[in-house]
């Protein structure tokens, strides 16, 4: 069993940056895939980006260029900046570990 706590949420304007922090429990978190997802209100969970366990990343095509996915693994950590914020980034975001475990969420709302 692994449990992820999710940090950082919060409100901001348009244009600013948040960074989002996911801690993981388990003593092979280095072996996880790690993503994080979203969800906005009256709409399905959707995938943001990702980082494998030797840390190549991908984004979904909405987010590439303004938000950053890394882990640290003698932390067990994977955090997401998130630069350039756009109202239409207001969601739940969640961490995953595995495509198997997930988070409680954290709030991010971006206000215009």
């Amino acid at each position: 069993q692994v449990q992820l706590v999710e940090s950082g949420g919060g409100l901001v304007q348009a244009g600013g940056s948040l960074r989002l922090s996911c801690a993981a429990s388990g003593s092979i978190f280095s072996a996880y895939l790690m993503a994080w997802y979203r969800q906005a209100p009256g709409k399905q969970r959707e995938w943001v980006a990702l980082i494998t366990s030797g840390g190549s990343t991908n984004y979904v095509d909405s987010v590439k260029g303004r938000f950053t996915i890394s882990r640290d693994n003698a932390k067990r950590t994977v955090d997401l900046q998130m630069n350039s914020l756009k109202p239409e980034d207001t969601a739940v975001y969640y961490c995953n570990a595995n495509s198997r475990w997930w988070g409680q969420g954290t709030q991010v709302t971006v206000s215009s």
